[in-house]
């Protein structure tokens, strides 16, 4: 498109013909704000439409309207939605995400301890199973259609069939209660040493990386299969090179942007998807956080968990489509 007056391409377009890439980077960034808005309306007025009252949760049954009017005052709640949701919406930009009604604490200084250990649990969890996955992947290629890849895409079904809490559940029966090998997060786990944390959250750990690792290999292995199908792959095979070696070398690196995506998005899911895993073993993160609001109607820690999640979420989505333009000439490069 260019100016009618002058027939000269208009300014954001002849930025997008300079810098393809950095125009894309740009707009995805922008759409991802502009999601993480759109979330956070959804959040605070879904939050606002569930049934029920914390005034009426923290007081019981036997409170009195006068006392219920009271702490709702207290609070704020009377004032109109679209008010309290813009005062919300401008401190939680500034990391500033109010006061627990329930514990009168800061939910930003609650966050950033639970925050810590959820990323902790996601992160060794990440170490596992993205490197494993990506191995037993290329493994199943190899060995296609062979005993150790229908071995391997058995297992990964079953572990795919099987909700996390079952698989947590049956971890804990295994390990802590039969062999009693393995012990759980405490409550003084804060004060735990380095070594003492990775004990606590062994359980926990290995329930995520199976939760994941089953999707991300069966991808992995999709991708390295399109890419092997290819001609200059038969060429490599032609030429003498090793079959495990041409796939190392050549299916792997042309099959990245994929398995870029499937592993940015169980990244997202190992943050997001620790809520069930947390409660479960009772362990000090941000979804048993979250959870224990929930039970008691605190909406501040609840709006501010979700916000978190959702941000977190939205900011891995962003990155695994930045870094499959990045590794895509074709998308680098736009026509």
């Amino acid at each position: 498109m260019s100016n009618p007056s002058t027939g000269t391409p208009l300014p954001g377009l002849r930025f997008r013909k300079r810098f393809p890439l950095l125009a894309l980077i740009i707009e995805r960034f922008v759409l991802s704000l502009v999601l993480l808005f759109a979330v956070s309306i959804l959040i605070f007025g879904g939050l606002e439409a569930l049934p029920g009252d914390f005034a009426t949760t923290y007081l019981g049954q036997s409170a009195t309207p006068q006392a219920v009017a009271n702490i709702r005052e207290d609070l704020g709640l009377n004032r109109p939605v679209t008010t309290r949701y813009l005062e919300w919406l401008g401190n939680a930009v500034q990391g500033d995400f109010g006061t627990s009604w329930a514990s009168k604490n800061s939910v930003s200084e609650q966050i950033g301890k639970r925050l810590g250990n959820s990323l902790f649990l996601a992160g060794f969890a990440a170490l596992i199973s993205v490197p494993l996955a990506i191995a037993l992947g290329m493994l199943s290629v190899h060995f296609r259609n062979r005993m150790p890849d229908k071995i391997i895409n058995v297992i990964s079904l079953a572990a795919i069939s099987l909700p996390e809490f079952f698989v947590g559940y049956l971890l804990i029966l295994v390990f802590a209660v039969k062999l009693g090998v393995a012990t759980f997060p405490a409550t003084v786990y804060s004060s735990m040493g380095f070594a003492e944390r990775l004990n606590a959250i062994a359980l926990p750990t290995a329930t995520l990386v199976l939760v994941v690792l089953a999707h991300m290999m069966r991808m992995t292995r999709a991708a390295i299969l399109s890419v092997m199908s290819s001609a200059y792959m038969e060429t490599a095979e032609l030429k003498g090179l090793g079959a495990f070696r041409s796939i190392v070398k050549h299916a792997a690196p042309n099959a990245l942007a994929p398995i870029i995506n499937v592993v940015a998005l169980n990244l997202a899911y190992l943050v997001v998807g620790v809520v069930v895993v947390e409660v479960v073993f009772v362990y000090p993160g941000m979804g048993q956080y979250m959870v224990d609001a929930v039970t008691v109607r605190d909406m501040p820690v609840v709006q501010a968990c979700g916000l978190i999640f959702a941000a977190v979420y939205i900011f891995l989505n962003m990155i695994a489509d930045i870094l499959a333009i990045v590794a895509n000439p074709r998308l680098r490069h736009p026509r």
